[in-house]
């Protein structure tokens, strides 16, 4: 019985390193094998590429009457913003998700100087004004690695709003409290040179 009981354990030892065994040569090898070349893609770039990035222009790049629908804030309880920078009422919302063009637009009613404002979707259509296009370029010239990643991802300036728009843990003290009344910032927390 003890001879059973010894041979199984040790058994099942034997097999456990095997596999162990294996997998550490796998990626050892594996390793290896990488071309140093592969880590270079890994790394983040120290300026992002935004060539092909779409800005709200003057003229109304995003005109209404080529478009079928709206992207928009969606989480505001009583205000929507739209990607053509019009906030309206969450009543108001057209069908397509856009508020219609009789409503305020580019509203920075709540933001300060700083670019920072009390109300989501006023920073958001704030942000939106084609006249901000510099600043949010610097924005973007000044992210931080952490940002960068986030940065990397986004296509366009209503995606960028968003982002920046939102809080984060740079508005937040003690996980709970807002350092400030205007805490949703398009530009940073303190102001660009």
């Amino acid at each position: 019985m003890w001879k059973d009981f010894l041979f199984s354990f040790i058994r099942r030892k034997v097999v456990l390193s095997l596999i162990f065994g294996c997998s550490l040569t796998y990626c050892i090898v594996s390793f290896l094998l990488i071309s140093p070349k592969t880590f270079d893609t890994w790394k983040l770039p120290h300026k992002l590429d935004h060539s092909s990035f779409v800005w709200i222009s003057s003229e109304g790049e995003w005109n209404n009457t080529l478009r079928k629908n709206c992207r928009n804030t969606v989480q505001g309880k009583e205000l929507v913003a739209d990607d053509r920078g019009y906030i309206c009422q969450r009543n108001d919302l057209l069908a397509n998700n856009c508020c219609g063009i009789t409503e305020k637009r580019y509203l920075c009613e709540s933001c300060n100087t700083d670019g920072c404002c009390m109300v989501y979707e006023h920073c958001v259509s704030c942000c939106l004004d084609p006249q901000k296009k510099k600043l949010l370029q610097k924005v973007l010239g000044k992210a931080s690695e952490t940002f960068r990643i986030l940065f990397a991802a986004i296509n366009d300036h209503f995606e960028l709003c968003l982002a920046k728009c939102r809080t984060s843990s740079q508005s937040v003290q003690h996980e709970n409290t807002y350092l400030k009344p205007n805490k949703h910032c398009y530009t940073t927390a303190d102001k660009l040179p």
